[in-house]
Order: structure tokens, then sequence, then C-alpha cells
């Protein structure tokens, strides 16, 4: 079982991914949540404060602990969990080799799911990661509800079946992996294939598929290129943003 410490590092991580996914475009206002496993039964996640600014101004004051069944373990009354908090527990409850969740409303996975669309594997060198989640298959859940209880997240665990992703038609996505910083990095690879799979769409187009040929010469970069660079690149650019805006 992945378990965390829930000290200030952790929150902040939680946080700076919220500022990730808001400059990505995977989430908007306050709408989107992430969280890390503390204890066997136990998380931290982002909150909603009485002064709300929105996920694209996160701060670790906004990461609170909470039980699984969502009682406050540390946070103030003036912080609520987000409303979807069972889709982050059942999860986390169900599925020990995850450490970490992501929740967001990209626009290209409310569009993908409206439309039918399949994410093909049809790019290589471009993105392999997202190339290799085109040929995992991305699972969908099929209900356009606001996952606020438990029933409702067992369903989409189940649909989600040992697959790092899901599709939640209608809705947004869910991405589970061992670290926070894994499943940013994942949700936007994720967003990308689905970006493409809009635009192909778009064009009328329907590329072949990546050859077998092909496949063999892409090769698998490892978490230190695909997770922990990737995140890092992801951070300065915030910081630079930032900068620019100062």
């Amino acid at each position: 079982m992945i378990v965390h410490d829930d000290g200030l590092e952790l929150r902040s991580t939680v946080a700076t991914a919220c500022r990730v996914l808001a400059a990505r475009g995977l989430v908007d206002g306050v709408l989107g949540h992430v969280s890390a496993r503390v204890a066997d039964a136990e998380l931290v996640v982002r909150c909603r404060g009485d002064e709300e600014r929105g996920l694209g101004l996160s701060d670790p004051g906004e990461v609170w602990r909470f039980t699984l069944d969502g009682e406050p373990v540390d946070a103030p009354a003036a912080f609520s969990p987000p409303n979807e908090l069972p889709l982050h527990a059942e999860l986390l409850r169900s599925r020990p080799e995850v450490g970490a969740v992501v929740h967001a409303h990209p626009p290209a996975a409310l569009l993908v799911g409206l439309a039918g669309l399949e994410p093909r594997p049809v790019f290589g060198a471009y993105n392999i990661p997202a190339m290799r989640l085109a040929l995992e298959g991305v699972p969908v859940y099929e209900r356009s509800v606001l996952i606020t209880r438990r029933e409702l997240a067992v369903e989409m665990v189940k649909a989600m079946g040992g697959s790092p992703t899901c599709l939640l038609r209608g809705h947004g996505i869910t991405v589970a992996a061992e670290s926070v910083e894994q499943a940013t990095v994942l949700a936007v690879n994720l967003n990308e294939l689905l970006v493409v799979t809009v635009e192909l769409a778009r064009l009328g187009a329907r590329p072949p598929e990546v050859s077998a040929e092909d496949l063999a010469e892409l090769p698998d970069l490892g978490s230190e290129f695909n997770d922990r660079l990737a995140w890092q690149a992801m951070v300065a650019g915030l910081e630079s943003r930032s900068a620019s805006l100062s």
C-alpha cells in the first residue's frame, strides 16, 4: 500500500498539482480536486474554503486531512472537502497500489465522451506515454453524475477496473497513480490524447494506428523521464508564468 507523509511538503505538492492542472486547462474555477493517501483509511485533499480563489491559486493551507468516510481529521470548520470525496476514497479503499487521485474536467474529455469518440494510438514519438494510454484503452464510466455517494464511486471504480485512467461521460476524468506527481503528469498526458482525438474528428481524419514496427522503436523512458522530469518542467512553467505576470 502506498502511504505518504501528510506534512507540509505533501500538502504543498497537492496544491501545486491543482495549479498545474489549472494552467494546463484541465480544471477551471473551483471544479476539480487532487488527493493523496496518508494512512490506511485517511487522505489529504484540496478543500474549498470561505475565501475560495479557485484551483489556479491553490496553496497548502487549502489541503486538509480526512478519513475515507469523510470525517475531518485536522480540517478547520471553514474548509469543506469536495462533494466528490467518495470518488477519491473508494479508489484508495479498493486499490492499495494507488497513492494519489486526480479528478478534473478537461473540455476535450467532455467532447470525446459525448461524441462517443475512441482515443486511438495514432501518434508515436510525439507523446509516447499518451500513445500508450490509447494502446491500453481508456475505460468509460457511462453515468453523467456527481459522484457524491459511495455507491456511485463503486460503480466508477468497477468501470475503471485496473486502469490508471477513466473517462466519465458528460463529466470529466479520473486518474490514479502512486504519487501526486505521477497522477498529475498522467492526467496531462491523457488530456493530450483526448485533445488530439477531438481535433482529428474535427478534421474528419482517421489516420492509421502506429505500426508494430514503429511501436518496437518507441522505448519506455521510465518514471525518471516520464514522471519526475515532466513534473519538474510543469512546475517550472508555473514559476515562469508567475514571474511574467509580476
